[in-house]
């Protein structure tokens, strides 16, 4: 039987979506039905409310109740009880606690009712008084009351900006040549396809099922019992799909808490459902104004290195993420200074959003590196190489792996970069500027502790069960093809159960480390079978395997076969049968090696391809290939289908997204996928994956993982493409048509 491991498998639950029978968070059903809940926004960014009237939504025909703060059931009162597993320093924000409004579109009532058309109906009907105060949604009018970032926990010093290296201010006054820009990505939303929604029911024994839109069921579940105050025994959270999360489902939601609200007040089970409009009211990835300085010799390699950030975050939680210091991580400079601030605006608290803090921080870096390589007039790969780091610039150490230098000389080839004319709008292709861009793509490479429970029963089939999420990245395929190989038995014959708070304990799935730390997982428990299975080996007469160690033996076919010698093997029916177990049940906890003497990251080059119209500055991006370093590929289809979608989503930061906010009103004017701009397939050319052979020792299977490396440098090189095409450098995102009147 060959290896399924490194194969383009294809989904195990694809037909399951693409005939409708993977059901979603707002898809299940109670016996007796549901109730809807529709929820009743604020219409101010600050201030309190004075009055809620809530009369003519309660006389509508077939409304149940509306629950506001005032009639709400009793929820916790302490921010710890509002904190869950990745929540940032702050006081948690807390859905119809209290009369505070914290930002526009605040969930301020919920109207449960027997449809969702009476729902929203009713919900139209609230009439509400406020009294305002002055807000600020602004980042540029708060920058300068931007404040140094202060890392109070374990989890905060972790993104607190990298110590400083030499004397960069000194270092870049005097270097022969410099470049100081400064950077804008403006705050972006997430708008996966799924809306999020929570549909609790009430079981006849008066305890709860919550299918949630989550990234995590057991972090939703332990919010949960912490805001209602539950024992863990009395609510269960299922997520079995995920139609995208993307960082969006990392934390609780507040659809969850307000259907468990309704369903807690009326005995009944309730469904909430979140329009797109008020998914705008969830996180986002936080504005960035960002300034780098370099400074090189004439010979193009750096001397000096600053960079300073602003990101933007609620009024009442201080999130942010290691935004400044990537460059420490793929250049070699020996002076270095980072800084970082928050600007406190009266928003939702930012967060989590693919490649937190490195899609952004690196757009800058790169592009400031491609300014950098037109003042020295080199190739711009040719600058990242001379300034190349074989260490982690932040600790002096080397990395477990790091095959960028491969990566450059790939994508090149496969680009045909050695085409590449380097003067500014010397390429054309009839009316159209050519433009060719490149940028460096990183990211880390994580392993969190996880627990993996395997059942193996005596007829060959398998059955692998993990808290684990899967958020539409394939999880459930890369599960089964781990276990097929470590188990020795046919694909078809491992069942993958997940998304259920009840099973063996997971992380979040997040930080693209779920790969790594899963798989390795049903490695350690499948060890375990292993060695249960030679015990009962070793109880038949004249075994074959009677003085083997577990460590001598592999599982190949439905076998337990020597290393040594193959013709000493013993069948898992022979095995279990001869000793009368019908079944075999081993759960084990993996957690990571400690190996922080090294660095653990993912690498990537991305080559772009733009052609602009020279009359109406309407640019295309044509070509992109995308050459990535990390680790051991698991499945080379599911993995190629991660990158291509993350070079989608970097062409759509580069060119099309930006959340526009009526500073007024503290109001988001574009809450809605007609509005708020992405990629369609009309703006999606030829993309071209490269996985770059990468040995790493980090883990058993040598995993890097590959979530969030796949849109990391893809801004930077579409940006650096619209340069060379037009002469003209954008340096806020994104780049749209009216800033290009220079050119």
């Amino acid at each position: 039987m060959a290896p399924y491991i490194g194969t383009p498998t294809s989904r195990i639950d694809g037909i399951a979506k693409v005939t409708g029978a993977a059901k979603y968070a707002a898809e299940f059903n109670a016996p007796g039905g549901v109730l809807y809940g529709s929820i009743v926004p604020s219409t101010i960014a600050k201030g309190r409310i004075t009055r809620l009237d809530t009369s003519a939504a309660m006389g509508v025909e077939g409304v149940a109740t509306v629950l506001t703060h005032e009639n709400r059931p009793h929820m916790a009162g302490r921010d710890q009880d509002y904190k869950d597993d990745v929540a940032p320093d702050g006081s948690p924000f807390r859905p119809l606690y209290d009369d505070r409004i914290r930002f526009n579109r605040q969930p301020i009532a919920l109207v449960v009712a027997e449809t969702s058309e009476i729902a929203r109906f009713a919900a139209s009907l609230v009439r509400v008084e406020y009294e305002s105060e002055a807000h600020v949604t602004d980042v540029f009018r708060q920058r300068d009351a931007a404040i140094p970032v202060k890392a109070t926990s374990p989890e905060g010093a972790m993104f607190a900006p990298p110590k400083p290296r030499g004397d960069a201010g000194k270092a870049l006054a005097a270097a022969a040549v410099r470049h100081d820009g400064e950077y804008y990505v403006p705050i972006e939303h997430h708008n996966p396809m799924e809306l999020y929604a929570a549909t609790v029911i009430v079981e006849k024994d008066g305890k709860f099922v919550v299918y949630d839109k989550t990234q995590g069921v057991q972090n939703v579940h332990k919010y949960l019992c912490g805001v209602f105050g539950m024992k863990p025994e009395d609510v269960r959270v299922m997520s079995p799909f995920m139609g995208g999360g993307f960082g969006s489902g990392l934390r609780p939601q507040f659809e969850v808490v307000l259907a468990m609200l309704a369903a807690r007040a009326l005995q009944r089970s309730v469904r909430v459902v979140l329009t797109r409009p008020q998914m705008y009211a969830l996180g986002y990835r936080p504005a960035m104004i960002q300034r780098i300085g370099l400074g090189a010799t004439t010979g193009g390699t750096l001397e000096a290195i600053t960079h300073d950030a602003v990101t933007v975050t609620s009024q009442y939680e201080d999130f942010y993420r290691q935004e400044t210091g990537w460059s420490g991580l793929l250049y070699r400079s020996p002076n270095a200074t980072y800084a970082h601030r928050l600007a406190h605006l009266d928003l939702p608290t930012s967060c989590d959003m693919r490649a937190p803090s490195a899609a952004p921080g690196v757009y800058a870096l790169e592009s400031a590196m491609d300014e950098l390589a037109v003042a020295l007039k080199l190739d711009p790969v040719e600058l990242r190489l001379r300034c190349y780091s074989e260490r982690d610039q932040h600790e002096n150490r080397p990395f477990s792996s790091k095959a960028l230098r491969e990566c450059y000389r790939e994508g090149a080839d496969a680009f045909g970069w050695s085409k590449r004319n380097p003067e500014p709008r010397s390429m054309r292709d009839g009316s159209d500027l050519v433009g060719w861009g490149m940028a460096t793509g990183v990211w880390e490479a994580l392993q969190m502790p996880i627990a993996v429970r395997i059942v193996l029963s005596a007829n060959g089939h398998a059955e692998v069960a993990c808290a684990t999420s899967d958020i539409g990245t394939g999880t459930y395929t890369i599960m089964a093809q781990v276990a097929a190989d470590t188990l020795g038995l046919p694909l078809d014959s491992i069942s993958i159960k997940l998304g259920d708070s009840s099973l063996p304990q997971s992380p979040v799935e997040g930080g693209s480390w779920i790969a790594a730390s899963v798989a390795n997982g049903i490695v350690t428990t499948a060890e375990a079978i292993r060695g249960e299975l030679l015990r009962l080996a070793k109880q038949i007469p004249n075994s074959p395997l009677a003085n083997a160690s577990s460590d001598e033996l592999t599982l190949v076919d439905g076998q337990l076969v020597s290393k040594h010698d193959s013709a000493r093997t013993v069948s898992i029916a022979d095995a279990m049968r001869h000793s009368g177990v019908e079944r075999i049940e081993q759960e084990e906890t993996t957690t990571p090696g400690d190996d922080t003497a090294r660095a653990h990251n993912a690498h990537s080059a991305v080559f772009a391809e733009v052609k602009v119209d020279e009359q109406l500055g309407v640019i295309r991006v044509t070509r992109v290939v995308s050459a990535v370093a990390a680790g051991r590929i698991l499945n080379t289809k599911t993995a190629t289908s991660q990158i291509l979608g993350g070079v989608v989503w970097g062409i759509g930061m580069a060119l099309h997204e930006e959340t526009l906010i009526d500073q007024r009103f503290g109001r988001i004017v574009n809450a809605n996928i007609a509005e708020y701009h992405v990629p369609v397939n009309a703006d999606v050319h030829d993309i071209k994956v490269i996985f770059v052979d990468e040995p790493d020792d980090s883990n058993p299977l040598g995993i890097k993982g590959l979530g969030e490396i796949g849109i990391v440098g893809v801004a930077a090189a579409v940006a650096n493409a619209v340069y060379h095409a037009t002469g003209t450098r954008v340096r806020d995102l994104p780049i749209t048509l009216d800033k290009l009147d220079r050119m």
